[in-house]
């Protein structure tokens, strides 16, 4: 326990430039608090104290502002960063070194039971207000952009943004999309940008077909009036 709870505090001075103490960290991380009910919570519901083990996640939830189900599976060096919002399900698998930010679910997509919310490998980052549902695979080394809705496999290695989420870097295969917002990719973005240039083009080839109907010959009637 005392291994896993020096393991939290490193990571977290790692990942966050703003911990500037152990006492900071014990008194006013709601995520650290989490990861510690979620402990306590998943000990008792896989020693079958269900309901103890739900409660103990309730308090957790009503503290933080974080809901862990007491039956997610969660490995080390696991840190929520601001935390409030953010809701894990009961079947989610989340590997070592995993980042998630505020707003995060991981949800499910199906009311029948059994493997129903989304697994995530190690070193993954889920940016804030981002939702991966159902019983997917993020693979390692991956980053879901901020407000994405992810609801298919993502690979090893990549950057997903969008609604719905698409892969926009994968193994050193950068999206280059000069509409994104600092280095941002945004497809959708350059989709609009490709339709715009595409009006632009039909609406020159309008106007050269235009001028070629004005400057072509009357006929005689036309020009005589009969």
């Amino acid at each position: 326990m005392f291994r896993s709870i020096r393991n939290d505090i490193k990571v977290i001075f790692e990942r966050d430039p703003a911990a500037r103490s152990v006492l900071e960290i014990f008194l006013c991380y709601p995520g650290f608090h989490a990861v510690r009910f979620h402990h306590l919570a998943h000990w008792l519901w896989t020693h079958e104290l269900r309901v103890l083990g739900r409660f103990v996640s309730h308090i957790s939830r009503s503290v933080t502002g974080i809901e862990i189900h007491p039956g997610a599976t969660i490995g080390d060096g696991f840190f929520i960063d601001h935390g409030m919002g953010v809701v894990i399900g009961e079947t989610s698998e989340i590997g070592d070194n995993v980042t998630l930010y505020h707003g995060v679910t991981l949800g499910g997509t199906s009311w029948n039971k059994g493997k129903r919310h989304p697994t995530l490998e190690d070193n993954v980052i889920v940016g804030a207000g981002a939702a991966i549902l159902g019983p997917i695979r993020v693979g390692h080394d991956s980053k879901i952009g901020t407000g994405s809705v992810v609801n298919k496999e993502v690979p090893p290695n990549s950057t997903v943004v969008g609604i719905p989420g698409r892969v926009v870097y994968r193994e050193g295969n950068v999206y280059n999309d000069p509409t994104g917002v600092a280095g941002t990719p945004d497809p959708e973005g350059k989709a609009i940008k490709c339709l715009t240039e595409q009006i632009f083009a039909l609406e020159k080839r309008v106007e050269e077909l235009a001028k070629r109907v004005g400057e072509a010959p009357q006929p005689a009637e036309a020009r005589t009036g009969t």
